[in-house]
């Protein structure tokens, strides 16, 4: 039919093939070309280690896991922050062929017994605290038999599958093996042990469960393979520019996808240096980190970049070096992304859209992609990836330029839920399509717009608003440093806005006048009701808004849990 719209459909195709090998074998290859490069440079420890250490590091390290009897497929958890002995336990695990299962360093007992439980881990590895969180004593809490145990030979009844636990600092604990120790472990090991278990490994293995941020409820176990994290880490350097010259400050956290697959893996992929600036994030770390080291390029979610840039001390460093980065994990203020390119002089600095469920990335701004591109949108998909935008309720592609659900399908499809069949078939369909729950839109030359959650958007009298919308606008007023939108319960409309707002550093402004401010440049249906001012947002240590969150704390306020009851069509 002529005229007609072409549908919200768009495949990434790529002159470079996807790499067939496993993370091991791709490390290793990355150490004998760059011996000599920096690997790691963690500030916060003072150390240090070139590719040709991080080499032997990770060798041991994984004999020392062979040593604690783990086999292919044994699961290994790493409770840790931001240190060395992260990066190290990610390669050795991937050339031992043990599935890391990365636990939130948030995490209190509850959520810990039910990650070691449902993934069942055989093995932890764990710091001594982490702020207010002693660690420890968690442990102890969950697994109360570890104190009277020998190392490694844990019996717990609630937590049938652990035998071993290991302290990466701390000193010596009842019933756990020290750090040191697994190392010594790893040295007495012959290198054949190691050589004969690498190969026996496919890249199609499962190396990785991940834990799912928990912005819409209990956590999920995401498994990925080899192929999986390796391509997904390999392209997203790939879309940066990075070489062997990049050198990648990393305030995100490792347990996270962003830290460990879009910063770790994209540098090693290129034999790039993974600076540390500290155990967590901490912007007056990050800034001193870039000059010092020199960085290249540096990731962080929105509100990191936004706590860099308003940092008192923000002018004091030079900032030169820098050229690249991701911003990434939560939808990205358009006057933020602006001053990130001019003030931070990060020019090529780039959007990645993506979950856990699909390695982490599905779409990427590049470099040569216009600033407005790189404001407005989160890029084309990715190389081997598709994408299309359907009708949520009837699962039919929509035209280009229509808003629906964002499906993807590519290498980097997680390969389940860890023993959760039922959840597993809810998101990936029978024709290999990854749901996303986001919404979105696909324009003519197939630049993805994020414009919501499936469960954010609001129906106010009939109305689909997305919040996401409404916060770029907002983002625009003088007074407004962060903002987040969410809809609450009305008896008359079904729904209204409320607008969470946070106002730059001595800044005072009355509700009244932000709604002045809306009217008459936004439609009357899209001014938020009610309004709240505050210091902070609920959200994940990776930084993702919790919005269900605010909505639920934003009912109780208002006095809505009533009309919340009620019943709609």
């Amino acid at each position: 039919m002529p005229g007609k719209v072409p549908p919200s459909y768009a495949f990434k195709g790529s002159e470079k093939p996807l790499i067939g090998m496993t993370i091991g074998d791709m490390f290793d290859e990355i150490a004998r070309k760059y011996p000599d490069n920096d690997a790691i440079v963690s500030l916060h420890q003072n150390l240090r280690y070139t590719y040709r250490d991080l080499q032997k590091e990770v060798d041991r390290t994984a004999r020392g896991f062979i040593a604690l009897g783990l086999k292919k497929g044994d699961r290994l958890a790493i409770w840790a922050t931001n240190i060395a002995e992260w990066i190290i336990t990610q390669f050795a695990t991937a050339k031992a062929g043990i599935i890391m299962v990365n636990i939130n360093p948030a995490y209190r007992t509850h959520e810990l017994e039910y990650a070691l439980k449902q993934s069942e881990v055989q093995t932890l590895l764990l710091i001594d605290r982490f702020k207010t969180s002693d660690y420890i004593k968690m442990i102890y809490e969950v697994c109360p038999e570890a104190k009277g145990s020998k190392p490694g030979k844990v019996r717990s009844q609630n937590l049938p599958f652990l035998k071993g636990l290991v302290m990466l600092r701390g000193g010596s604990q009842p019933g756990m093996y020290t750090w040191a120790e697994v190392l010594r472990m790893g040295d007495e090991l012959p290198n054949d042990i190691l050589l004969e278990r690498a190969e026996s490994l496919d890249f199609d293995d499962p190396i990785n469960i991940q834990y799912t941020s928990g912005t819409t409820g209990f956590p999920k176990g995401v498994v990925l393979t080899h192929h999986n994290i390796l391509n997904n880490g390999y392209f997203i350097g790939e879309c940066m520019k990075f070489s062997e010259k990049d050198r990648l400050c990393i305030p995100v956290p490792f347990y996270h996808c962003f830290g460990m697959i879009l910063s770790n893996m994209a540098c090693m992929t290129h034999g790039a240096t993974m600076v540390l600036p500290a155990e967590y994030f901490d912007p007056l770390s990050v800034l001193n980190a870039i000059e010092k080291e020199r960085c290249t390029a540096v990731h962080g979610v929105p509100t990191m970049f936004i706590a860099e840039l308003e940092h008192s001390d923000f002018n004091k460093f030079n900032l030169k070096s820098l050229r690249t980065g991701i911003m990434a994990g939560s939808p990205c203020p358009v006057e933020f992304m602006k001053k990130v390119n001019t003030l931070m002089n990060m020019t090529e600095v780039v959007i990645t859209y993506g979950q856990t469920e699909s390695s982490p990335g599905i779409t990427m701004s590049s470099t040569e992609d216009s600033l407005e591109q790189r404001v407005s949108t989160v890029g084309k998909p990715m190389p081997h990836t598709e994408v299309k935008i359907v009708d949520p309720k009837t699962g039919k592609i929509m035209p280009k330029g229509e808003t629906g659900e964002i499906c993807s399908r590519s290498y980097a499809t997680m390969r389940c839920y860890y023993n959760n069949p039922v959840a597993t078939e809810q998101v990936v369909d029978k024709e290999g399509w990854l749901h996303t729950g986001d919404l979105g839109i696909l324009d003519e030359n197939d630049y993805c717009k994020i414009t919501g959650r499936l469960k954010d958007m609001v129906i106010r009298g009939g109305e689909n608003i997305y919040p996401r919308e409404v916060e770029e606008f907002l983002y625009t007023h003088p007074a407004i440093s962060d903002v987040q939108v969410v809809g609450v319960p009305d008896l008359k409309y079904g729904e209204e806005l409320m607008a969470w707002i946070k106002l730059k550093e001595g800044v005072k402004i009355t509700p009244e006048e932000i709604k002045t401010f809306c009217k008459g440049k936004i439609a009357h249906f899209k001014v938020p009701r009610y309004i709240k001012f505050v210091n902070e947002f609920p959200m994940t240590i990776s930084g993702k808004i919790q919005k269900y969150k605010m909505r639920n704390e934003s009912i109780k306020e208002l006095g809505l849990e009533e009309v919340s009851k009620m019943k709609t069509a």
